[in-house]
């Protein structure tokens, strides 16, 4: 598959179609024409070989695009009936807001025209102008965030547009996408488009709905297990990314923590704030899990002040109480932002790459989102990888057991399946064994098992 292959070798292009990776490849190498397909595959095959990608694609890429194909084809099953009656339950909490807004703002006015919410928020309200645009002021989500609890009125902006938003893409999009021969919904999986490695999915995006709200507990509670099916069943791993950053940091704190099987967020607390474990309050433990997911992507004080709603001052003294403490995760970070700067380009566990073209650009802006890049990549992209090989780990013990249940989807760090009743135990043994041994880390990867009569109740 020349489009795998060319994805493995650039992960950073817009395109992988034949005629992208033949004019890229036959032109610009050897001055050859790009109708010459023949030439192409010799060609690819050494760079691959070249960049030691070789297993990565013909073990894990290749393999994985049957599998992709396997679960397109089999789709999942909505409930119609509940679908239509959330989209009428979504539709008349939207107007609700609307009427809300209009209350709250003293006039009518459209909230889908940016312009007129410009005017009504800028100049009849007086609140303070955060961006402009070259048709008058911004209303973005970045500056409405700005602006919240400056009056009631952005609250109730801010959830009008998530709730339209979501209505638009997962009720009213779902309806079409039914599969009118099957009665399922069939997702298209994109395994040549994140720079990272991830899987990500298209009509419908099963990657975007919100995990913790009511509203994407709602939207799960549509998918339930088709004909012939008993059960949806979800296998996810628990704190992945960390359990990687432990073991690529080799991290002295983070190691103790997973492997005593302690809560890490608590652990973290304790160290950041230096109180004894038993003395984390839940407070504190949400801070700390801010800071260690925050670190994983390089967050800066800033950030953090901002997700915590805490002073600039204190975010900045949780990060260095962090390091002082971490000093393995503080080593790793110096470590590979270095690495990068020198060969270009960092790696995965597995050796997935990704270059970075501005780990040594002159602009400071560019040159720290390189860098944040460099730290989060091997640390995202082997998640990635680990999760490609438990899916392979699964389809194969599933096969070898001659089980019908089967993948349906796989989402973040998440595999659901369709089970059924006779099936229930043997299948969720087979499935955590397998994701739990699809990598070899310092730490113990562990898997956790929830089922449900749809996929809402399996979270």
């Amino acid at each position: 598959d020349i489009g795998i292959a060319a994805y493995l070798i650039e992960p950073g292009r817009s395109s992988y179609s034949l005629k992208a990776v033949a004019e890229r490849y036959l032109t610009a190498n050897n001055g050859g024409n790009a109708a010459d397909l023949q030439a192409l595959l010799p060609l690819i095959e050494q760079k691959l070989r070249d960049y030691e990608l070789y297993k990565l694609y013909t073990e894990m890429e290749l393999p994985l695009a049957y599998l992709l194909a396997k679960m397109e084809l089999a789709g999942i099953k909505p409930d119609v009936k509940l679908l239509e009656s959330i989209t009428k339950e979504m539709a008349v909490q939207i107007t609700a807001l609307e009427i809300l807004a209009e209350e709250q703002a003293g006039e009518k006015f459209n909230l889908k025209s940016p312009k007129q919410l410009g005017v009504l928020l800028f100049e009849k309200l007086g609140l303070p102008i955060i961006k402009k645009t070259k048709t008058g002021y911004s209303t973005d989500v970045s500056v409405l965030e700005q602006l919240e609890g400056s009056h009631p009125l952005i609250t109730t902006i801010l959830e009008h547009r998530k709730l339209t938003k979501l209505h638009s893409t997962y009720l009213e999009g779902l309806r079409p996408l039914i599969n009118p021969a099957t009665g399922r919904i069939h997702t298209h999986f994109q395994q040549t488009v994140t720079a990272t490695g991830r899987l990500s999915s298209t009509d419908p995006n099963l990657q975007n709905i919100p995990v913790r709200t009511e509203i994407g507990k709602r939207i799960r509670e549509i998918f339930i297990p088709g004909t012939g099916y008993d059960w949806l069943m979800s296998c996810d791993y628990s704190q992945v990314e960390l359990r990687v950053l432990a073991h690529m940091a080799q991290d002295k704190l983070l190691l103790e923590s997973f492997l005593n099987g302690q809560d890490v967020h608590a652990r973290t607390a304790a160290e950041v704030f230096g109180v004894p474990l038993e003395q984390v309050d839940s407070m504190m433990r949400t801070r700390a899990k801010a800071v260690n997911f925050g670190i994983v992507y390089g967050i800066s004080d800033f950030g953090l002040a901002k997700q915590l709603d805490i002073s600039r001052g204190e975010a900045a003294e949780y990060i260095k109480n962090y390091f002082a403490r971490y000093t393995g995760v503080k080593k790793y970070m110096d470590d590979t932002v270095n690495h990068a700067r020198e060969q270009g380009y960092v790696a995965t566990m597995f050796g997935r790459r990704r270059y970075l073209p501005d780990i040594r650009h002159s602009n400071f802006n560019l040159r720290s989102f390189a860098e944040r890049t460099a730290i989060n990549t091997p640390i995202q992209g082997t998640a990635a990888d680990i999760i490609k090989i438990a899916m392979l780990k699964v389809e194969q013990e599933l096969s070898d057991a001659k089980v019908k249940s089967h993948i349906l989807l796989q989402v973040h760090d998440e595999l659901v399946l369709e089970v059924m009743e006779t099936e229930k135990e043997l299948v969720a043994q087979l499935v955590k064994k397998a994701m739990e041994s699809a990598a070899s880390l310092s730490v113990p990867l562990t898997a956790d098992v929830a089922w449900g009569k749809n996929w809402a109740q399996t979270k």
